[in-house]
């Protein structure tokens, strides 16, 4: 008996089911990156609405360009970079190569004008040498992604370049993790002291790089996998 076509509606989704399930990520992903653009939004704010000097927000006052190249570039790249992850898109090239250029220097800027703050800014109250350790080395590890993602690209080596990109994405949106982790003390007006803030935070990277190396070997599979041959319908 040969299945009716509501059959096999009923057991396999139609191409609406299909796109909206393809837009899940792309948008848990902007929700994601839209704390911390909001967060540098309402810093450029203070810097260009004359807001009152603090010891939190002085060292910013004092050298304002490398916190508004971060925010920009930050912004750009959580935002633009969560569309990478739709299928539809990421499948045009054209897109793609068009989304890439302007990504790569976006997070570069992000990632280099965070290194330059986390050496030269004076650290906050908050922060701590550990937690300056931890910038330093994803900040590092995400300009590195970059670079290395781009060199795969140009050797044609795709499987790379997509794993590279991946992990630096999952760094730079790291923020957006942290708050969601952080937000829990801050409303039970309990912050962390400094050490276990930093591993918070630490925390906050180090989950969004192991959702990064799941994604990535669930593609590395997907490539490597045998097409699957369609079994015979009975008449």
């Amino acid at each position: 008996m040969k299945p009716t076509g509501q059959n096999r509606r009923a057991g396999r989704p139609d191409g609406a089911t299909r796109s909206a399930r393809a837009w899940l990520v792309p948008a848990g992903l902007l929700l994601l990156g839209l704390i911390p653009v909001l967060a540098g939004a309402v810093r450029l704010t203070e810097l260009t609405g004359g807001a009152p000097v603090t010891e939190r927000n002085a060292r910013f006052f004092d050298s304002p360009v490398p916190v508004v190249l971060h925010v920009v570039g930050a912004t750009v790249y959580s935002l633009l970079g969560a569309f990478q992850f739709v299928p539809a898109l990421r499948g045009r090239r054209r897109w793609h190569r068009i989304a890439g250029g302007i990504l790569f220097p976006a997070g570069l800027v992000a990632a280099v004008s965070g290194l330059w703050m986390a050496l030269f800014y004076v650290l906050p109250p908050s922060d701590g040498a550990l937690l300056l350790v931890l910038r330093l080395l994803f900040g590092g590890g995400m300009a590195l992604s970059l670079v290395l993602g781009v060199r795969a690209v140009l050797r044609r080596n795709i499987a790379a370049h997509g794993a590279w990109m991946t992990r630096a994405y999952a760094i730079g949106l790291g923020a957006g993790t942290q708050a969601l982790i952080l937000i829990g003390p801050e409303l039970l007006s309990s912050p962390p002291d400094t050490t276990l803030r930093a591993i918070l935070m630490g925390a906050g990277w180090s989950i969004n790089l192991l959702v990064a190396e799941v994604l990535i070997r669930r593609r590395n599979r997907a490539r490597v996998a045998p097409p699957t041959s369609r079994a015979p319908v009975a008449a």
